[in-house]
């Protein structure tokens, strides 16, 4: 079938070779004569496809007939496309168009000027220079929540190291190990000083976040909790900040509880917070900067006011991958214990993340590996351990990914981030407006008068997101479906996913206006097809 010069879907033929989205439609019909099980077990349960496809589930509001309007727009031949852009009638419900905002952009506005930060960037990440195969459309890359672009000043940091300096580091005395060691610590010191903690002691390399924050739960947590401590998260936690505390709590017998949304769903109610704080008995509270899914940032000085006032012993670690990446982070003035942060979400490799700890609460902290390098003297019934930062860094550590990173906080402080800051909030307020001037699209998260990320989770009423994800990557445009590692979140919010966009320092005002034309026809095609 991959070699066929045309193909037939229902009643469409396709007059070039299938695409691979094609090949998927084409594969679920010839298989639509077996047992419902059966073509499950061929097609796979993933996604949106199974509920549409098959008769025994109920298809999606909305999009009716024994091929899915997601088949369709897949197996529709260009000029139809075409037609249904054509044939677009001016939409938008007047009282969802957001006409001005805080971040009213205007033609002066500084992230419409001739040369924006994006433009000084765009050179240094080749990636984006490229078109689909399939549809020949060039990448809107808009899916940095999930995972940055790497500039390649931190790829070639990457190959640098292994094409020069590769060798273990620490305790060696040969030329090479000295040079890895040196770039490896140097690295340490980038990272204490891109969030501006007072020493590089106090930075950890870790895998990732995951297992930062998993680091303080099974030290700290494990050591301090028990019976009658509280821990406190919000539900619009990622799992990662979540799931550690339930299996410590189960663990130590603490309790762990968590707060709501206000009532704007704008932000976690920290009334709410303060109301739990005021009982005593919290010794933890975890929780995001900024909600990978609402957008919306904390205020993270009110929190540890709170803290100190009500529960003076409860420490804070704060998630932040949302903001690490995108604002200037000053611990020291923060108020907090720790924070977490992944690597590759801030222009760094993958296999690279980093806890900040303050000197005093890491110096507490018992060893979680065991292993070389967290040592200090083993002996065969006994062991001593090194100070922090190494006494959790057990084992051969990611030099590579970790000199990588370095190289990535180099060059987001070359830009300065105040100006990285300043424009994603320009793109946020963009992005915002042009979803909220679409009618039928709910965008989740606080409105544009608050403090904003450059990301927008929404869905469009009686599609799913997994269909407008799909669609809008044929159109070139790359985003995320689903509940981003958020399902108590979209609970919360009564939905079973989300779509979202997220843009970062590479991306353009020209971008978020493909992506809102793109959605514009997707949600256009599904109402032609289905008679709307």
């Amino acid at each position: 079938m991959s070699h066929s010069s045309h193909i037939i879907l229902g009643d469409v033929v396709v007059l070039r070779p299938p695409t691979r989205v094609e090949n998927v439609i084409y594969s679920a019909f010839t298989v639509r004569d077996l047992d419902n099980a059966d073509a499950r077990d061929v097609l796979g349960t993933r996604g949106s496809f199974s509920r549409l496809l098959f008769p025994a589930s109920p298809p999606s509001r909305g999009l009716g007939g024994a091929m899915s309007a997601l088949a369709f727009a897949a197996a529709a031949p260009s000029h139809a496309r075409g037609s249904a852009r054509a044939n677009r009638v001016a939409r938008g419900n007047p009282a969802s168009v957001v006409t001005t905002s805080t971040r009213a952009r205007a033609s002066a506005s500084p992230v419409a000027a001739a040369t924006t930060l994006a433009d000084e960037v765009r050179p240094d990440f080749t990636i984006l220079e490229q078109d689909l195969p399939d549809s020949g459309k060039r990448l809107v890359y808009l899916d940095s929540a999930a995972s940055s672009q790497k500039p390649s000043a931190v790829i070639d940091a990457h190959g640098d190291y292994y094409r020069h300096d590769n060798a273990n580091v620490h305790r060696g005395v040969h030329y090479l190990s000295g040079k890895a060691t040196d770039a490896y610590e140097a690295a340490r010191v980038k990272v204490a000083n891109f969030v501006n903690a007072r020493s590089d002691r106090e930075i950890v390399f870790t895998r990732n976040a995951s297992e930062a924050i998993n680091l303080v739960a099974y030290t700290w947590g494990v050591a301090n909790l028990g019976p009658g401590d509280e821990v406190v998260v919000s539900v619009l936690e990622h799992h990662s900040n979540l799931v550690p505390w339930q299996l410590v709590c189960a663990q130590t017998g603490a309790t762990l509880r968590h707060v709501g949304l206000r009532s704007d769903r704008g932000g976690i109610d920290l009334n709410e917070l303060e109301n739990v704080l005021k009982e005593g008995n919290v010794k933890l509270i975890a929780t995001a900067h900024v909600s990978n899914v609402l957008g919306c940032e904390l205020d993270v000085a009110r929190v540890a006011e709170m803290a100190k006032k009500h529960a003076p012993r409860a420490k804070i670690l704060l998630d932040a991958c949302q903001s690490v990446p995108h604002m200037p982070v000053d611990v020291q003035s923060l108020g907090v214990d720790w924070i977490v942060a992944s690597g590759h979400k801030m222009c760094g490799p993958t296999g690279i993340g980093f806890l900040w700890g303050t000197s005093e609460v890491l110096e507490s902290m018992p060893p979680w590996m065991g292993g070389g390098e967290m040592i200090q003297d083993v002996f065969m019934e006994r062991s001593t351990y090194a100070p922090p930062p190494a006494r959790f860094e057990a084992g051969t550590p990611a030099i590579g990914e970790a000199i990588a990173l370095g190289a990535a906080c180099d060059y987001l402080t070359n830009l300065g981030m105040d100006r990285v800051y300043a424009y994603e909030n320009e793109l946020a307020g963009c992005l915002y407006d042009a979803l909220c001037s679409i009618n039928g699209v709910t965008v989740y998260g606080p409105g544009p008068n608050a403090p904003r990320a450059s990301l927008a989770a929404f869905n469009v009423e009686n599609l799913h997101a997994n269909d407008v994800c799909t669609l809008l990557d044929q159109a070139g445009v790359a985003t995320r479906s689903g509940h981003h590692c958020t399902q108590p979140l979209h609970r919360y919010l009564d939905v079973n996913a989300t779509a979202r966009a997220s843009a970062y320092i590479y991306n353009t005002p020209t971008e978020v206006e493909t992506l809102a034309e793109a959605l514009r026809d997707t949600i256009q095609f599904f109402k032609e097809i289905n008679g709307a």
